[in-house]
């Protein structure tokens, strides 16, 4: 996404509209000598990079759209590391303890470089050669870190990429938006409410699979003030969004006024007809690094037991709920899986209050210890549901002990 700096629109009325580019001539000429620059500066530092951007942007007036797409380019395809014999800091420090040994001069800089590198070559059981070590001295500054590799975009890329970003921007002042999706395929909504899960977006859903649901998201300012953090959240919503059929939403937006500085209302809206093209993938996606272990734990493990990743939403009041797994067995029995791992007490109350409205008699509760359910103010033994506790790491054969045997 774009930083605040490099956002552009104007305003008609109260409603907000972003800066979009066209897939025309002029602009696929700027984005393919952006792209030519980024391929041209592979192996070199971003100090040459940044030179090269900046002779292109000279004093033209569609500089900030330059450099909205060389941000995307950057923050995006590139790849930037540091290239060091050693970490920075330590070779800085082997460097001064062998110079203080000497008096200064360009002899005992050489001799210095020539004694740390064969010391270096010995212990790395590889060469190291001088100059390779007065590169590394400040290879962590940000200017002196290597393109390494960039992953070659085609314009129209790029362009989209731009547009979605600038339209992202928007939502970093949301105070609110309602959002309806109508009648989709359910596994567009199954992607739509993982993506609101793994952003902790905090959402009040009405509707159901039939008659399309209504989704009302509380934003940045009403939450905490001027901070951008859940805002952006947000933003990263809208990609998944676009893999919807048929949305549409609007957002209310605070604005400051440049010349008075007072806050303002702005409307933003934005349908399925926009044209905006999403770069998330269509595919499986986990909500966190324990969900994925779990999965990946249960592909060596040897059961009938068949662990799936689309489950059904289950209705409840205002709302909906999205257990992670399912398990099925040969012989027809099964049972959803909601793992409740690292989360704040707000989100604790609210997920074992919709266990409760679920009322679910096949739902397993797979529960980290390192919550404290009673601070949340939080009952286990109220919850109608096969419960599981884990330490750090969910296993799989502690599941499966969970479920009762056939009768």
């Amino acid at each position: 996404m774009l930083p605040s700096d490099l956002l552009m629109h104007r305003l008609n009325g109260e409603t907000v509209i972003p800066k979009r580019l066209k897939l025309d001539d002029p602009h696929q000429a700027i984005a393919t000598e952006l792209i030519t620059i980024f391929e041209s500066c592979k192996g070199q530092p971003q100090s040459e990079l940044d030179r090269q951007l900046q002779e292109l942007e000279g004093d033209t007036p569609d500089y900030r759209v330059k450099r909205g797409l060389a941000h995307i380019l950057k923050s995006s395809f590139s790849t930037f590391e540091i290239i060091s014999p050693l970490e920075p800091q330590e070779l800085r420090r082997r460097v001064f303890e062998l110079s203080a040994q000497v008096i200064p001069s360009q002899q005992a800089t050489s001799e210095t470089l020539e004694k740390l590198a064969e010391k270096l070559t010995q212990e790395l059981n590889r060469e190291v050669i001088p100059s390779q070590i007065k590169q590394g001295l400040y290879a962590d500054l940000m200017e002196n870190q290597i393109l390494t590799q960039f992953d070659t975009p085609t314009t129209e890329d790029l362009i989209h990429r731009y547009n979605l970003s600038q339209v992202q921007g928007i939502f970093y002042r949301a105070s609110h938006m309602t959002l309806n999706v109508h009648r989709n395929d359910p596994g567009e909504y199954k992607l739509l409410f993982r993506y609101l899960k793994l952003f902790q977006l905090m959402s009040y859903i009405e509707g159901d699979v039939d008659y399309g649901f209504t989704i009302t998201v509380d934003g940045a300012t009403s939450l905490f003030g001027t901070s951008t953090r859940y805002g952006l959240a947000i933003a990263k919503l809208l990609p998944a969004l676009l893999h919807v059929t048929k949305w549409s939403l609007q957002a209310t937006l605070v604005e400051k006024d440049t010349y008075s500085k007072q806050k303002r209302k702005g409307l933003f809206t934005l349908d399925s007809e926009c044209g905006l093209v999403s770069h998330y993938p269509v595919g499986k996606m986990y909500d966190s690094a324990l969900e994925a272990s779990f999965a990946e734990k249960w592909a060596d493990l040897k059961t009938e037991w068949k662990l799936e990743r689309e489950v059904d939403l289950i209705p409840i009041p205002g709302s909906v709920m999205i257990p992670d797994f399912r398990l099925v067995h040969p012989d027809g029995r099964s049972y959803l899986l909601e793992i409740v791992g690292y989360w704040r007490p707000e989100y604790l109350r609210k997920k074992f209050s919709q266990v409760r409205q679920a009322n679910c008699e096949n739902l397993i509760l797979a529960i980290s210890e390192r919550l404290n359910l009673e601070k949340a103010g939080v009952k286990v033994s109220d919850t109608p549901a096969l419960t599981v506790w884990f330490k750090d790491k969910l296993l799989p054969k502690s599941v499966l002990q969970v479920i009762p045997s056939e009768s």
